[in-house]
C-alpha cells in the first residue's frame, strides 16, 4: 500500500528584533477545504492547570481541574476575599459542549416519540401551587420573591402545574390527544445541603416530558413507549442502568420508576437480585414484603392497566441491567428474591439519573384539565397524565464520577466534548493543519487540534485529564514516514497507523465506543 510522505514541517516564522526573536504565529483559524470550521484548542477557553489533584479526587473535582466548570464565587461584604456560592456553577466551554451533546441525544429520542419541544417560563406563582396542593409540602425548597406589584412569585423547581394549566387553556377536544410535550430548561431548588457538585445543586438543567392521554389504557401504552426511549438513550451512553420501582413522593401519581446508576457515590439504596437482576428502590423496599417481593395494593382509583404495568416491567428487566457480581457497593448478605426464587436481594448504593411518573389525574383534577369522551355520553373527564424527567446536569456529574481513572475523565463517545484530539509533538505546522483538515473532511468525526504553545508532555497529560475518547499523536514517525500513534484508553489500545489508513481506522474504533 502506498504511503503519503509528509514533508518536514516549517516550525514558525521569526524575525530579528535587536537581541531577541519575536515569534509570529502561523494563523490556523478558518475553514477546511470542505468548508467546515476548524476546532482548535487555542481558540477555546480551557482553563486547565493551576488546580492540584487531591488524594482521593472525586468526579466533580476532576471536572473543575479539567476546565469543564467552576463554582460561582460570591463577594463577602467587608471581606476582600471571595467565597463560593454552594450549589451554583458556571459551565465553561468544554462543559457546555458535553451538555449540548446530551441535549442533542435526548432530542433524538424525544422526537422518536412524536413529542413537541417547548420552553416554559421559570417563573411560577404561589396561587397555582396552592391549587395543586403541593405548596406547603415543598415550601422550604422554593426560591420565593415579591415583585414591584406585590405579586408572590417563585422560581420553578418543576413544571407540572404550569404545563397542566397551559394545556387546560388550549386543549379543545379529545381528538387532540394523545399529546406529548417536552422541554430542556434550567430549574431551581433551595437545597438545604447542596453537595457532590452537579449531583445535588440549587440550579440545574433537566429534560422533562409531559404526556396527556384520554384513557388510562392509552396512558399506560405511552408509559411503555417512553420506557423504551429512555432505555435507548442510556444504551447510547453505554451506562449500566437499572430500572427500579420507586416512590412517587411529592410528585404524586399512582406509580413510578427510576433509572439508577449503581455507584458508591449514589444517594439512593436499591435492592438488586444477583440472579435475575430484579431491582427495587430503597424507599419501596420498606413497603415490600421481602419474603414475597410484591408491591402493596394500589389505592382507590387505580385502573387495571396501572396494576398490570408493574409486573410487566419486572418481567422486562435484564437486558440493560448489571448482574449482581458486576455492581459495586454491596451492603448486605442478601434475602431470597421471590421474583425468580433463585437469587438473593442485596442492598447497593445508586444514583438516580431519570424518573418516570404515572400521574393519572393528580394534576388534571385540581387544575381542571378535562375533555369530553368520544361518545359524548358523560361529563368531561380529567385527562390522564405522565411526567418523565432526566437530570442533564446530574448526568454530567454522574458520568464524571463513574467513568474516570487515575489519569482523568473518560467520556463516552456520544457526549465527549470532542471524539478525537490531535496532539503534535512539536509546534503546529501547516502540514499538521492539513492532516487535521483531511480527517475532518473524511467523515463525520468530531476532531480538535491542540495547537497551544505548551510542551508535548503537558498537552498529553491535559488530553488524558479532559478525557477525549481517542488521541492521535503526530510525532517523529509521522514527520519522517507518515505513521501516527493512536491511543484509546477505554479500549486499552496504543497502535501505530499509517496516514492513508487513518480515517477508516478511527471510524472503526469510534464505532466500538
Amino acid at each position: 500500500m502506498s504511503r503519503t510522505v509528509i514533508p518536514r514541517p516549517r516550525l514558525f516564522n521569526a524575525k530579528r528584533a535587536g537581541n531577541t526573536f519575536q515569534i509570529r504565529s502561523i494563523s490556523h483559524h478558518g475553514l477546511t477545504k470542505a468548508g467546515r470550521p476548524r476546532s482548535l484548542l487555542s481558540s477555546i477557553w480551557t482553563p486547565t492547570g493551576g488546580v492540584s489533584a487531591s488524594l482521593r479526587e472525586s468526579g466533580h473535582e476532576r471536572l473543575i481541574r479539567a476546565g469543564f466548570l467552576r463554582q460561582r464565587p460570591t463577594p463577602r461584604l467587608l471581606i476582600p476575599s471571595f467565597k463560593t456560592l454552594p450549589g451554583a456553577f458556571h459551565l465553561l466551554p468544554l462543559g457546555l459542549r458535553v451538555q449540548q451533546k446530551i441535549e442533542a441525544l435526548l432530542e433524538k429520542h424525544m422526537q422518536s416519540l412524536g413529542a413537541s419541544h417547548l420552553s416554559l417560563s421559570s417563573l411560577t406563582t404561589r396561587y397555582l401551587w396552592s391549587r395543586s396542593g403541593r405548596l406547603n409540602d415543598l415550601l422550604p425548597e422554593l426560591f420565593q420573591f415579591v415583585d414591584r406589584r406585590e405579586a408572590s412569585l417563585m422560581l420553578s423547581p418543576t413544571h407540572e402545574e404550569e404545563i397542566t394549566k397551559l394545556v387546560s387553556k388550549t386543549l379543545k377536544s379529545y381528538k387532540d390527544l394523545p399529546l406529548r410535550l417536552y422541554q430542556m430548561t434550567r430549574k431551581y431548588r433551595d437545597e438545604l445541603r447542596p453537595r457532590r457538585g452537579l449531583m445535588r445543586s440549587r440550579e440545574f438543567i433537566m429534560k422533562d416530558l409531559y404526556t396527556f392521554d384520554l384513557s388510562c389504557q392509552s396512558a399506560v401504552e405511552t408509559y411503555h413507549e417512553v420506557t423504551k426511549a429512555y432505555r435507548g438513550f442510556f444504551a447510547d451512553l453505554k451506562l449500566p442502568i437499572h430500572m427500579s420501582e420507586a416512590s412517587s413522593g411529592h410528585m404524586g401519581g399512582d406509580f413510578s420508576h427510576e433509572f439508577l446508576l449503581v455507584t458508591d457515590a449514589g444517594e439512593d439504596t436499591v435492592a438488586i437480585c444477583d440472579h435475575c437482576s430484579h431491582c427495587a428502590n430503597g424507599d419501596i423496599v420498606k413497603e415490600l414484603s421481602l419474603s414475597s417481593g410484591k408491591m402493596q395494593e394500589d389505592g382507590e382509583g387505580a385502573c387495571e392497566e396501572e396494576k398490570d404495568v408493574k409486573q410487566v416491567f419486572k418481567d422486562e428487566e435484564g437486558n440493560e441491567t448489571l448482574k449482581g457480581d458486576q455492581a459495586s457497593g454491596d451492603r448486605s448478605g442478601g434475602i431470597l428474591c421471590s421474583s425468580c426464587t433463585k437469587g438473593s436481594l442485596k442492598l447497593r448504593r445508586a444514583l438516580e439519573l431519570g424518573h418516570m411518573f404515572f400521574l393519572g389525574t393528580r394534576y388534571s383534577e385540581p387544575l381542571n384539565l378535562r375533555v369530553r369522551t368520544p361518545d359524548g355520553s358523560q361529563d368531561p373527564v380529567p385527562v390522564q397524565m405522565g411526567c418523565y424527567g432526566i437530570g442533564i446536569s446530574r448526568l454530567v456529574g454522574a458520568v464524571a464520577e463513574h467513568m474516570s481513572d487515575e489519569r482523568g475523565l473518560v467520556w463516552p463517545r456520544a457526549i465527549a466534548p470532542f471524539e478525537v484530539v490531535i496532539v503534535p509533538s512539536s509546534p503546529v505546522t501547516q502540514e499538521a493543519v492539513e492532516f487535521y483538515d483531511g480527517l475532518v473532511d473524511h467523515g463525520r468525526m468530531d476532531v480538535i487540534l491542540d495547537d497551544r504553545r505548551e510542551s508535548f508532555g503537558w498537552k498529553m497529560q491535559d488530553a488524558d485529564l479532559i478525557g477525549y475518547p481517542i488521541t492521535v499523536v503526530l510525532g517523529r514517525a509521522w514527520r519522517d514516514g507518515g505513521t501516527c500513534e493512536v491511543q484509546c484508553r477505554s479500549l486499552g489500545i496504543i497502535e501505530n497507523v499509517a496516514v492513508d489508513d487513518m480515517g477508516g481506522y478511527l471510524e472503526n474504533l469510534l464505532s466500538r465506543l
